[in-house]
């Protein structure tokens, strides 16, 4: 976001303070930063004085006027979120206690909020952020004039991919500290997600043209990072579990060792104007720790300086292909209680692969009633039943064809061969699903399930009897017993789930969002049968 000018008057007014704190004296200007300062309005000495005040008490008045000036949403294509000062204040508390650093690097800077704390902390290390956006540079370097780090500061206008590090003596340490913007891959530019292929496969990783731009500062500080050096990087937490974050747990078990993982619980609100989870990683380059310590927080006043938690062997990391779980202590299963998957299985609704053709609606009125299927097809059903569903009013139904149309009578074969025509004409077999499937008209909805459960929401699960005997699709999880099971026991057991299943069971994503995988589910503690049904249960 190389911008010529600043965008509207106040935040020129912001430039001008920047400028009048000392901005100017910090390093070497970029060209771009060169241009936003001319013309620049005067600013009054009293304005500079309590801006200098604010500073000086560790206070950061240049990036809380920079982000009230421009919404998150405004800000989100740069993955500019600002940290808040308990978080960095713990972050540099770790970095206190296990890194000696000669030079401090941030790879995302914004204000300055991580490199000024850095300043203070470590009174002879070198200081380098890097920043991308030439307005947040020019606040960055205010920001260290005004905290006294001029001369021992340098900010790098261009992009921390490309930034080359000079090399230290041997023994002296660079300390990488920070929070790496959040980007969704559709915002990057296919240049960058060719350099991120070329450069993982380079270091044996798996990369993935889906990660967002968090990962390639992850990869480009293992490529810069020496043995020794240290790194605490804090970034969205979904990289634990999602397949395109599979990279960046290779990387962070072997080309940048990851020694401590902290996890901010959703309902924290880690950073107060983004939804999303947070996860703070402390890393050290040439190390391979036999236990990776984890702890999740519930508030952020309880960081402390990232310590406590509890040691996970590195071996469970290299063998699981999702993380999150290995975050919470497994809970020990009291006498008398086993998992759910030890009687049921656990299993997604069937993908249609177009809702919007396979789902019945005016398109289909011709169809003959025996392809189509009561379903459940939104979560809400499933938690507007209450304890269980006890009729098919109101649900959609599903078209489930048969493989060999021939099993139709003729006349209903020829009803449905029109559908087929319409369906084509919509380029329902195009789909990714549909074209993966012999033939592409058969959905293939999976039988009734005595009990169903939703499995994402902001919510715990509903689990609901399935009286009626309905479809599922993929919106909801069906529970199938792996031996017949009594009405009065299929009753005990949703209501047991309903009670005692909670959010902190799942695997929470951004804003709160909670998923509970058919495996996770499965692993679930309930009584076995007979505690259920003598009603001894909690």
């Amino acid at each position: 976001m190389n911008r010529k000018e600043a965008r509207n008057p106040r935040e020129r007014d912001l430039l001008a303070v920047a400028v009048g704190l000392g901005a100017c004296k910090v390093g070497v200007l970029s060209d771009a930063e060169k241009t936003l300062i001319d013309r620049l309005p005067p600013v009054l000495p009293t304005l500079i004085r309590q801006y200098q005040n604010e500073i000086s008490a560790e206070r950061d008045p240049l990036g809380e006027e920079f982000c009230s000036q421009w919404s998150a949403q405004q800000r989100r294509p740069q993955g500019a979120t600002y940290t808040p000062a308990g978080i960095v204040e713990a972050m540099m508390s770790w970095a206190r206690n296990h890194s000696r650093p000669a030079r401090v690097v941030d790879p995302g800077a914004g204000s300055g909020r991580f490199v000024v704390a850095a300043g203070r902390m470590f009174p002879k290390a070198r200081l380098v952020a890097v920043e991308f956006d030439p307005v947040a540079a020019l606040l960055c370097r205010g920001h260290l004039a005004a905290a006294g780090l001029s001369e021992r500061a340098e900010v790098l206008v261009e992009d921390y991919r490309r930034v080359v590090l000079a090399p230290l003596e041997a023994g002296r340490e660079t300390l990488f500290i920070g929070n790496p913007p959040y980007v969704r891959h559709h915002l990057i530019e296919p240049a960058w997600k060719n350099w991120l292929v070329r450069e993982a496969k380079k270091m044996g990783l798996h990369p993935s043209a889906l990660a967002g731009l968090h990962v390639y500062f992850f990869l480009a500080t293992a490529q810069k990072a020496r043995p020794g050096d240290a790194a605490c990087l804090i970034t969205s937490s979904e990289w634990l579990d999602v397949n395109y974050g599979r990279m960046l747990r290779e990387l962070v078990l072997k080309n940048l060792p990851v020694e401590r993982l902290v996890i901010l619980e959703p309902q924290t609100r880690p950073f107060p104007d983004a939804q999303t989870t947070a996860a703070i990683a402390c890393l050290k380059s040439g190390s391979r720790p036999k236990s990776i310590f984890v702890r999740r927080v519930g508030d952020c006043a309880d960081l402390d300086a990232l310590a406590g938690g509890h040691p996970v062997r590195r071996e469970r990391f290299e063998t699981e292909g999702r993380w999150s779980h290995l975050t919470r202590r497994a809970k020990s299963a009291p006498a008398g209680y086993i998992e759910l998957g030890e009687v049921c299985r656990v299993h997604r609704g069937q993908v249609t692969g177009a809702n919007d053709i396979w789902i019945a609606g005016e398109h289909s009125r011709n169809l003959p009633r025996s392809v189509l299927f009561s379903t459940v097809t939104r979560g809400r059903e499933l938690y507007s039943a209450g304890p269980e569903l006890t009729t098919e009013q109101g649900l959609k139904q599903v078209i489930d064809l048969p493989a060999d149309l021939d099993e139709l009578p003729h006349d209903e074969r020829v009803c449905v061969e029109t559908f087929l025509r319409y369906a084509r004409s919509r380029g329902a077999h195009e789909s990714y699903i549909a074209s993966h499937r012999k033939p592409w008209w058969a959905v293939g909805l999976r039988q009734p399930a005595p009990l169903l459960a939703t499995y994402m929401a902001r919510r715990p699960p509903a689990f609901v009897r399935n009286k009626p005997g309905v479809r599922h699709i993929n919106i909801a999880h069906g529970l199938y017993p792996l031996e017949p099971m009594s009405e009065m026991l299929l009753t005990k057991l949703a209501d047991y789930l309903r009670r005692n299943i909670s959010l902190g069971d799942g695997r929470t994503y951004a804003g709160g969002l909670t998923k509970f995988e058919p495996r996770e589910m499965e692993r679930l503690l309930i009584p076995e049968p007979a505690l259920l049904l003598s009603g001894e249960t909690p």
